[in-house]
């Protein structure tokens, strides 16, 4: 149970907020960041709060809904920028990609902005925004639906239209894998443009920080065994690290500071 009654309204602004920061979390309670850390450790040490990168969110423990997209969107940054940072440098210049949804492959367009000739197909939105900039590239949005709540394009269209193609590498993202290594999300109309993905490419990487392990959603995608390149922030348990060695999966595993 919280200790004191700020505690309580702690836990109480993080369901209403979804995930914040140190700072702000510091501000509207009048308080010390140190003191705000400190009550953070403690809700997150008995299950009221998950402690992240530079804040928390409330234990979302549900398999039918994902955190929310403005959440997801600075939960882990840092591992996200590290791991993006390091998996370009596996796309040559002049490579076909996809890029699926989901603000860890954002963050992977933000980082893929010093390559050269790219052609780029992707059911997101946000990545289609980051990437258009580059006059040298070539993007190629996905038809379908948007939906309005991240910016991703899905349903029966997007997987007719990404199965015109076949590109060197796909790049995937993913809302929680299993310990048996089942990659898993929550909405099947997603799922299926991300099998799309790994159908039509000749290559495919997966950017998943510490997070999404363990974690459990309600849709099966397929296995990670399916992947060529796995990049992660952090050693993963020996059971998923049979599976990968096994399957031959290349496991780059890139140090972040998401523990501050």
């Amino acid at each position: 149970m919280p200790q004191n009654k700020r505690q309580v309204a702690l836990v109480e602004h993080l369901q209403a907020k979804g995930f914040v920061g140190i700072d702000e979390l510091a501000l509207h309670f009048d308080v010390t960041p140190q003191t705000i850390r400190r009550d953070l450790n403690y809700l997150d040490e008995i299950n009221l709060v998950v402690r992240r990168h530079g804040g928390a969110e409330t234990t979302n423990t549900s398999t039918t809904a994902n955190t929310s997209y403005q959440s997801r969107k600075i939960m882990n940054l840092d591992s996200k920028e590290a791991i993006a940072k390091e998996l370009v440098k596996l796309i040559p210049n002049g490579a076909s990609v996809f890029i699926n949804i989901g603000t860890t492959t954002e963050t992977i367009a933000r980082a893929l902005m010093n390559h050269q000739d790219l052609n780029i197909v992707t059911n997101n939105i946000h990545v289609a925004t980051i990437l258009s900039a580059k006059e040298d590239f070539t993007v190629i949005v996905a038809a379908g639906e948007v939906r309005h709540k991240d910016g991703g394009i899905i349903g029966e269209a997007t997987c007719d239209f990404i199965s015109q193609f076949q590109m060197d590498y796909g790049i995937i993202g993913i809302s929680a894998i299993s310990n048996d290594g089942s990659l898993l999300d929550f909405d099947f109309r997603e799922v299926k443009v991300a099998q799309a993905i790994i159908d039509n490419s000749d290559c495919i990487i997966l950017a998943a920080d510490h997070s999404k392990f363990g974690k459990s959603a309600m849709v099966k995608q397929g296995s990670i065994t399916q992947v060529d390149h796995l990049y992660t922030d952090e050693k993963l348990s020996a059971e998923l690290m049979e599976v990968l060695a096994m399957s031959q999966v290349q496991t780059h595993i890139i140090e972040s500071n998401y523990n501050s």
